[in-house]
């Protein structure tokens, strides 16, 4: 199963469930156009991916994205507008991947986690994030 989160048509992020399996072959979540891309691939024994190297070529990254590989546990992502405005939370638990595309976003972890983190280098923390202050417990709403 895949989640699409939006805001004001906006996409905030994608979730791809645990659960989420296809029968056979290459399924990319992302758009061709997307910064950062990641998808599903399922194959047979013998199956070959021929061998092969990426060029260089020179791409304008505009905003930072993430991606989430979360392993165990359960983890509440809070998504907030380009203005630093709470808006929702959703929750993500172990086997599930979430990207991040825009807005910003906070993290609580609800039960021990273990996950790893990908995103677009090279990165500085000072030039490419902004951090700001969290939301009051009391208003988390989970969607």
């Amino acid at each position: 199963m895949i989640e699409k989160v939006f805001h004001k048509r906006k996409l905030f992020a994608l979730i791809v469930r645990k659960k989420f399996r296809k029968k056979k072959g290459i399924n990319f979540f992302t758009s061709k156009e997307s910064t950062q891309q990641f998808g599903y691939m399922s194959h047979k024994k013998n199956h070959l991916i021929m061998p092969h190297k990426h060029n260089k070529r020179l791409t304008k990254i505009l905003i930072t994205t993430e991606v989430i590989i979360l392993f165990k546990g359960i983890l509440r992502v809070d998504f907030y507008n380009d203005k630093k405005k709470y808006l929702f939370s959703r929750k993500i638990y172990g086997g599930d991947i979430i990207m991040l595309v825009n807005g910003g976003h906070g993290f609580k972890v609800l039960k021990d986690v273990e996950m790893i983190e990908v995103k677009q280098g090279p990165f500085s923390l000072s030039a490419d994030k902004i951090k700001f202050n969290k939301i009051d417990e009391k208003k988390i709403r989970i969607k």
